[in-house]
């Protein structure tokens, strides 16, 4: 049996408190704000760019620089287009899913504050049964009890306002943690756990480590091409989520086959360095830590493409975490695979030497 993190009552407030704040790509100031104040005690300084990734520093000084990172955006809406009879038209922000939209409420987020609305659809009753419409981002339209247009702009909303669902954080039996933004801001709670095991069992490391929580990851990974070039980091460990393929529609012969309740999931694709993959298992093996593997054709398509290729290549790796539902209100996870990718990553990064080399031709 691996040792387990166990989290901390503490630790599991914080989590529902920052999966529950809305942070949709290109507004996530407000749950970055909640991340830094709980990452502060365990750190020895912040830096922050112009778009709002915020990194915690520990040992800033150290001239070898090492990464942790997740992303910390949410996939969302835009207003598009306003009727003369007060519907909004959306289009994405980020990969929303237009599938779970109709008949799902909504947050609008405007200068006035939270504007509520629903995701209108046509009862079962007035549809044309023989050619059932299916939703598209061209049908899918949003009520906010308004009869015209000029209504809708008293409210303040207007075309450009951010679209977020509300739904919360919820624990399914005892150990499986549902809610949306689960993709990705579980990395931003793993990574800052992290720092505060380090903080608490007293460990110094003889390198600079950068907690690094990026923005805009679901529209290209922008966050993380940003932040890599001022950090400069000589080696990266980032950590996303990936599908559990054991749920039902999917195909395990394309998507492979990784679930939840298994532990941290490894990647093999050409971004992650080998030498860096392999400490990382052996890191696991070591520490009897259960992992999967997964490959991933091209490129990964996570944050660790964007630092992988920065900066003349910086070594970087992948840990991702096992996830049911990706894009809808219910992502879900294992509570021990949460606590196996903190350990994973807390467990590689002692074992990761001052000027450490991971050279290709090592």
């Amino acid at each position: 049996m691996s040792t387990k993190t166990i989290l901390k009552k503490s630790s599991i407030t914080f989590l529902e408190k920052y999966l529950n704040n809305a942070s949709p790509t290109g507004y996530e100031s407000e749950g970055q704000k909640i991340w830094m104040d709980y990452l502060k005690p365990y750190v020895d300084t912040f830096i922050t760019d112009n778009y709002g990734t915020a990194v915690g520093i520990i040992n800033p000084e150290a001239p070898y620089k090492v990464v942790i990172e997740g992303h910390s955006d949410e996939i969302s809406w835009y207003v598009n287009y306003i009727t003369d009879n007060g519907l909004l038209y959306v289009i994405r922000n980020g990969g929303s899913d237009h599938q779970i939209a109709p008949s799902k409420r909504v947050n609008i987020h405007t200068k006035k504050g939270i504007i509520k609305g629903v995701f209108g659809w046509p009862a079962i009753h007035t549809r044309n049964r023989s050619k059932e419409e299916t939703a598209r981002i061209d049908n899918l339209f949003i009520d906010i009890g308004c009869s015209t247009k000029e209504e809708v702009e008293k409210l303040g909303v207007h075309v450009g306002c951010v679209i977020t669902y509300p739904d919360e954080f919820m624990i399914l039996n005892e150990n499986k943690f549902v809610c949306r933004a689960i993709d990705n801001r579980m990395g931003g709670f793993m990574i800052a756990e992290v720092a505060r095991l380090l903080h608490e069992n007293k460990k110094k490391l003889p390198f600079g480590l950068y907690i690094t929580n990026s923005v805009q990851e679901e529209v290209g990974l922008r966050g993380a091409e940003m932040i890599t070039k001022t950090i400069k980091p000589n080696v990266a460990i980032v950590t996303d989520v990936c599908h559990d393929t054991t749920t039902p529609m999917i195909d395990k012969k394309i998507e492979g086959e990784t679930q939840i309740g298994k532990g941290p999931v490894i990647t093999y694709a050409p971004a992650v360095q080998n030498n860096l993959r392999e400490l990382i298992i052996a890191t696991a093996e070591e520490n009897k830590i259960p992992f999967q593997r997964n490959a991933s054709s091209r490129v990964t398509g996570t944050d660790t493409d964007a630092f992988a290729y920065s900066n003349g290549g910086v070594p970087s790796a992948l840990i991702s975490l096992p996830l049911r539902y990706m894009h809808t209100t219910v992502e879900m996870v294992h509570q021990e695979d949460v606590e196996h990718v903190i350990q994973l990553i807390y467990q590689t990064l002692l074992k990761i030497e001052n000027n450490a080399n991971f050279s290709y031709f090592k």
